[in-house]
């Protein structure tokens, strides 16, 4: 008999500091930096974020979204068999993240490890889940999306340091003997590196290089808006279904506009698309799992619903996961 895999439970964790754009403005603005509410919202539709308190680490949000998707499947942390977290922002250069929250979680012995392709890590990650599932290498998965991205940012400039929040979001993948995600399509061009990129690193026990996030804003939209609309119809064509299949899209939540102009293209309704930009900003890898457990959460998604789930992020990468919930 083929094995599949299910999602069978979801979590999140914000960070408790929330700062609305008013709020972001005045701090701004104590470094000379001007920017306002209507400024960000017309841009991106980002209205409030979170970021990590000083003591917190990636590690520590990815624990405890982790705890709730635990919960919310009924299991403990030893009745998982595996553990990936998507992540550009991580507690260190090693160990692992994955390591860390398995240990704050209080288990040891199944694999755990990092995936990195930035706000496309959790895609990436819930394949890689999904086909070892399939090979019958796990039982159990829990797969992450965390992020500090407040940690990379350059308060000076405005056209970056208002888009992004910290946060994580996590799912718990079981494997099944009905279909639960029916088909999955991962993409990466290196080319594109430098339109979305933090150029620096840990050299001799200096950094080398500029350890912020940089951005060319216009090529990222203008890449993201025709790639995210291949992956969908990648994965859909793959499952053979159609565009009037998707019951909601739960894309990468990076800007409103891109994520309009993408569900215009699928014929998606605004009504289809789970939407937390405007409250979390993007939080990379976090944002498909936040969103995903936030409408999961309020009563939106139901079971048996199908869902597209997608993102693009630094690399450049990009891809698509096509699921029944």
């Amino acid at each position: 008999m083929r094995i599949y895999s299910r999602i069978i439970g979801t979590g999140s964790y914000l960070p408790e500091k929330r700062l609305t754009n008013a709020d972001l403005a005045a701090e701004l603005a104590q470094q000379g930096v001007e920017t306002s509410d209507d400024w960000i919202v017309e841009r991106t539709g980002i209205r409030a974020r979170h970021f990590a308190a000083d003591h917190q680490a990636c590690s520590d949000l990815a624990t405890e979204a982790a705890r709730k998707a635990l919960d919310a499947a009924g299991l403990a942390a030893h009745d998982i068999d595996l553990i990936i977290v998507g992540t550009s922002t991580p507690d260190m250069v090693f160990p692992s993240v994955a390591t860390m929250v398995q240990h704050k979680l209080g288990t040891a012995g199944c694999p755990a490890f990092d995936l990195q392709a930035v706000c496309s890590g959790f895609i990436y990650a819930l394949t890689v889940a999904d086909a070892m599932i399939q090979s019958g290498s796990a039982k159990r998965a829990l797969v992450i999306g965390a992020e500090v991205f407040s940690r990379i940012l350059d308060f000076k400039d405005r056209t970056t340091c208002v888009l992004f929040g910290d946060g994580a979001g996590a799912v718990v993948l079981e494997a099944s003997g009905e279909p639960g995600v029916l088909a999955t399509d991962l993409h990466a061009d290196g080319k594109y590196k430098d339109i979305l990129c933090v150029p620096g690193h840990v050299n001799r026990g200096g950094i080398l290089g500029d350890p912020v996030l940089k951005m060319d804003g216009q090529a990222v939209f203008k890449l993201a808006v025709g790639v995210l609309e291949e992956t969908a119809r990648a994965s859909l064509a793959k499952a053979n279904l159609t565009d009037a299949d998707i019951d909601w899209l739960i894309p990468h939540q990076a800007n409103i506009r891109i994520m309009q102009s993408t569900a215009k293209k699928l014929k998606l309704g605004p009504d289809k698309v789970v939407v937390t930009v405007d409250q979390h900003g993007n939080t990379s890898a976090a944002s498909i799992p936040l969103a995903l457990d936030t409408a999961v959460r309020d009563g939106r998604i139901q079971r048996g619903q199908t869902l597209m789930l997608e993102g693009v992020g630094g690399g450049f990468t990009w891809g698509s996961v096509l699921l029944r919930y």
